[in-house]
């Protein structure tokens, strides 16, 4: 963190041009998603914006691409960054299962994953075969193509922002300040689309701070965008694609279940704040 209160000044300053260019370019495409329709096309492009904004950013400030975190990294943080969000969406929806907010499995959605992967009709596969190949084919296969557009807002956030950051915060300022700009992002889709907005708008700054505290933890220390690119998609795909349709909803039980729900609200809390403390112990 720069000590010399002229290049405080000019962070802050490169923080701004950065987030008014994600403003205005994210824009286009919330009006895309909201009046038009919610397209993988226009949600590529929004989570791209950020990636836009920081090439832009960089040429205003005479600075090079090259200059982000393309490196790598250490292994053992790829693995981690995989293994975390897969672990926190299991643990969700264990909860979920145990408390009754949801039953364990929807038949409906093995027909459809087995009707999607050409697997109806072979006689040697029962329910539980089919789960397994889909969750193996949606845990690699998807992954990979989720992060091609959670690459886009990682160049941006963790990629950029939180550099630019670091140069004025803590880490624990970095998080907090990174998290709410990254949730008040998504806010138009949320009052959109939402059910119950208050709700899911606390619920989802929840979940989102938190995982700005694991996630900067890991870009941190691994000294690379790439971990968080592939924390992004497990996540995403795992809270998204995989546990949800295995479990058939209960009625009255809908605000604990999906990814703007209570119960992963209080699942990445915890992570958070494990990963918070172990960032203070660690000094980063």
């Amino acid at each position: 963190m720069p000590k010399n209160p002229s290049e405080r000044k000019e962070a802050w300053k490169t923080i701004f041009i950065f987030l008014a260019i994600v403003a205005v370019i994210s824009t286009i495409f919330h009006y895309a998603i909201v009046n038009l329709y919610p397209s993988r096309i226009y949600i590529g492009g929004l989570m791209w914006c950020p990636a836009i904004a920081t090439i832009i950013t960089l040429k205003l400030k005479g600075r090079s691409i090259s200059s982000l975190n393309w490196n790598w990294g250490n292994w053992k943080y790829i693995r981690l960054s995989y293994f975390i969000p897969a672990l926190y969406g299991l643990i969700t929806y264990i909860l979920i299962w145990l408390f009754g907010f949801g039953s364990l499995t929807n038949e409906e959605a093995i027909t459809d994953w087995a009707k999607e992967l050409g697997l109806i009709g072979i006689g040697t596969l029962n329910p539980t075969s089919i789960i397994i190949i889909a969750i193996i084919l949606l845990g690699s296969i998807e992954v990979i193509r989720a992060a091609a557009t959670t690459l886009g807002e990682e160049i941006g956030w963790r990629g950029f922002f939180i550099y630019e950051l670091r140069k004025v915060l803590s880490f624990t300022g970095v998080s907090i300040f990174s998290g709410i700009i990254w949730a008040s992002w998504h806010w138009p889709l949320i009052v959109y689309y939402g059910n119950n907005v208050i709700l899911e708008l606390i619920t989802f700054y929840i979940v989102i701070i938190s995982m700005s505290f694991i996630m900067t933890y890991y870009t941190f220390k691994s000294k690379s965008l790439w971990p968080a690119v592939l924390f992004h998609a497990v996540s995403n795909v795992y809270i998204q694609k995989i546990f949800p349709p295995l479990t058939t909803e209960i009625e009255g039980t809908e605000h604990w279940l999906g990814e703007n729900g209570i119960m992963f609200a209080i699942v990445t809390f915890v992570f958070g704040i494990y990963y918070w403390r172990k960032a203070i112990k660690e000094k980063i």
